[in-house]
C-alpha cells in the first residue's frame, strides 16, 4: 500500500484514538468506531496538508493494566485535574501496556482499522501506529507461556527495589520479573521488561513487527533507544545483540516503503538513523526553544541536512505539556514559525491548533471539552495553508546568520532566519525575533538573481508588504526591525 509522491518534508497529525472516538460517540449518541469516520473529517485532514495520521493507542490492552492505572496513587492524583467529573470507566489503562498487537474491539477491531486506512490512502495519506519494543503489559500471553522473554529478578532484587520487580505465576512456575523502565527512573508498574539478550525474543518481536507492517505504513517506536546494546547494558547489566538493524532490514525486505519513526533522547538520534529509522524525535530543538536561548537554537540548526531531514519537529505530543499552556501566545507563534519552517517531518498534535491547554494522560479514554481559542485556531489555519506551499514541502532550505543592523547593536543575536527556494525558483525568507525585546538585524543576501531589480516582499503569515531595491538588499543585507516575538514569512518577487 505504498503511496507515491510523498514530499521531502511531510506533515503528521497525531490523534489520541480512544479519546477521539469516545467524544465522537458521545456527540453522535451512539458507538462510533474507526470504520464510521465520515468523509468530511478525512477530507479535512487532506485539506490541511497532512501526509500522515498517527493513531495513538489502537492496540489491545488488558485488565491488569487498567487495575494498575486505577490504583497507582501517583497517577490517580493527576486524573481529577484533567477530568473533574472523573469516573472509573474513564481510566482504561495505558495504551502502552499492550497485551497484543490486534486492534481493540472497542475501536472497531481489525476490519475497522483496515477501512480507515483505505480511506486515508484514497486521499494520499499514510497511517502510523504504535510499536512498544521495550516492554509488554503484565498480562501479555508471553508472560505465562514464555517468561524467559523477560528480565528476571531475584528475591534480593525484589527486597532491595520493590518498585522495580513483581512476583508472578507462569506456566513454568513462579517468577520474579522486572518492570519495564529506562535507566534513569523507577519501573513502570503496568509493564514488564523484555530481555533482548534472548535471541528467541528477537524472533518473536520481529514476527510482531512484520504483522504490524501489514496493517499500516509506519510505526512510531516508543523509547526506541532503550534497545541499543550500550543503553540496555547500562540499565540491566546485559549486552544484547543489536535488534534494530536486523528488524528494520527484515521489515523492509517485505515492505520496502515502510517507515520507522523513533522516540529517542540522549543525543542518540544519529545512531538510530543509521539503524534504519527514517525519522527521530528532535527533543533537543524543543528543549532549546523552551529555554529561550537563541544561539543554541541556531547552532542546533547548523547540522547537515542528511541528519536534519530525518528529524521530527514538534511543539507538543501526548508526553509534553500543551503548547498553549507552556508558551505565552506571542512566544507560541514565534516557536511555531521556528519549528515548522525547518527541514524534517512536521508533527502536530490533536487539539494543538485549537489552543487546548490540558494534556490528557494515556491512561484515560476521555478528555475534557475545551473551548477553541479563535486567535490560535486562525494562526494555525494560516500556518498549515502556508506549509502546503511547494517550496516548504520539497524545496531547498538554508539557515541565514543575522548580522548587526549597526555596530554595537547586540539585538541581532535574538534573530533566527531561514531561506527557502522552490523548484520553480520561488524565494522565501523566514525571520523571527525570538526575544521579549525590540530587535534589529540585517539578513545577508541569499538571492543574487534580484540584483538590479525592485523586489516586493509579501508576508504570507500576516499583512505586511514591502518594496526594496534588490541591489541594496544584496549589498547591505535585508534590514529587519521587529517587535518582541514578531516574525515574517516573506515571499520575494521581482517586480
Amino acid at each position: 500500500m505504498a503511496i507515491a509522491n510523498m514530499p521531502r518534508y511531510p506533515s503528521l497529525f497525531q490523534i489520541n484514538t480512544r479519546v477521539w472516538l469516545q467524544r465522537l460517540s458521545r456527540e453522535a449518541g451512539k458507538r462510533v468506531t474507526l470504520a464510521d469516520i465520515d468523509d468530511a473529517t478525512l477530507d479535512g485532514f487532506a485539506k490541511q496538508g497532512f501526509d500522515w495520521i498517527w493513531l495513538l493507542s489502537v492496540w489491545q490492552t488488558g485488565a491488569a493494566g487498567r487495575a494498575v492505572s486505577r490504583s497507582n496513587p501517583q497517577w490517580r492524583a493527576e486524573f481529577p485535574a484533567v477530568l473533574p467529573d472523573l469516573t472509573e470507566n474513564d481510566i482504561c489503562g495505558s495504551g502502552f501496556a499492550i497485551t497484543g498487537y490486534n486492534v481493540s474491539e472497542a475501536l472497531g477491531g481489525e476490519a475497522a482499522l483496515a477501512q480507515f486506512r483505505e480511506s486515508l490512502e484514497r486521499r494520499g495519506i499514510k497511517l502510523l501506529l504504535d510499536f512498544v519494543p521495550n516492554h509488554t503489559a503484565l498480562d501479555h500471553p508471553w508472560v505465562r507461556a514464555y517468561p524467559d522473554y523477560y528480565i528476571e529478578g531475584s528475591e534480593e532484587a525484589l527486597a532491595d527495589a520493590p518498585g522495580n520487580y513483581l512476583r508472578l505465576d507462569t506456566d513454568r512456575g513462579p517468577r520474579i520479573l522486572a518492570y519495564g523502565r529506562d535507566p534513569n527512573f523507577p519501573g513502570w508498574p503496568d509493564t514488564l521488561q523484555l530481555n533482548y539478550a534472548n535471541p528467541e525474543l528477537h524472533a518473536g518481536r520481529l514476527g510482531e513487527l512484520i504483522a504490524i507492517a501489514g496493517k499500516c505504513d509506519g510505526v512510531r517506536c516508543d523509547m526506541a533507544m532503550l534497545l541499543l546494546p550500550e543503553i540496555f547494558q547500562r540499565t540491566w547489566g546485559i549486552t544484547p545483540e543489536p535488534f534494530w538493524p536486523n528488524a528494520t532490514t527484515a521489515v523492509h525486505a517485505k515492505y520496502p516503503d515502510f517507515t520507522f519513526m523513533a522516540e529517542v533522547y540522549w543525543d542518540l538520534e544519529w545512531a538510530l538513523q543509521q539503524q534504519g529509522f527514517a525519522y527521530c524525535y528532535d527533543k533537543r530543538l524543543y528543549d532549546r526553544l523552551r529555554d529561550g536561548h537563541v544561539r543554541p537554537i541556531r547552532d542546533h540548526l547548523l547540522a547537515g541536512l542528511d541528519y536534519q531531514d530525518k528529524l521530527v519537529r514538534f511543539l507538543e505530543n501526548h508526553d509534553e505539556p500543551r503548547a498553549a499552556s507552556e508558551f505565552s501566545w506571542p512566544q507560541h507563534q514565534a516557536v511555531a514559525i521556528i519549528t515548522y519552517f525547518v527541514p524534517g517531518l512536521r508533527f502536530f498534535y490533536q487539539g494543538q491548533s485549537d489552543g487546548a491547554r490540558v494534556r490528557v494522560p494515556t491512561h484515560l479514554c476521555r478528555g475534557p471539552i475545551e473551548p477553541t481559542n479563535p486567535e490560535i485556531a486562525a494562526f494555525y489555519t494560516r500556518l498549515l495553508r502556508v506549509l502546503k506551499t511547494g517550496a516548504f514541502r520539497d524545496g531547498a532550505w538554508s539557515q541565514i546568520q543575522p548580522q548587526p543592523a549597526w555596530p554595537g547593536n547586540w539585538t541581532s543575536d535574538d534573530f533566527i532566519a531561514y531561506a527557502w527556494v522552490g523548484d520553480t525558483g520561488a524565494c522565501y525568507i523566514v525571520v523571527v525575533n525570538y526575544a521579549d525585546n525590540q530587535g534589529q538585524c540585517r539578513l545577508p543576501p541569499r538571492f543574487p538573481e534580484f540584483r538590479g531589480k525592485p523586489v516586493r516582499l509579501i508576508d504570507l503569515m500576516g499583512t505586511e508588504v514591502y518594496h526594496r531595491d534588490g541591489s541594496d538588499m544584496i549589498d547591505s543585507g535585508l534590514y529587519i526591525d521587529h517587535a518582541p516575538w514578531h516574525f515574517n514569512v516573506f515571499e520575494l518577487r521581482a517586480i
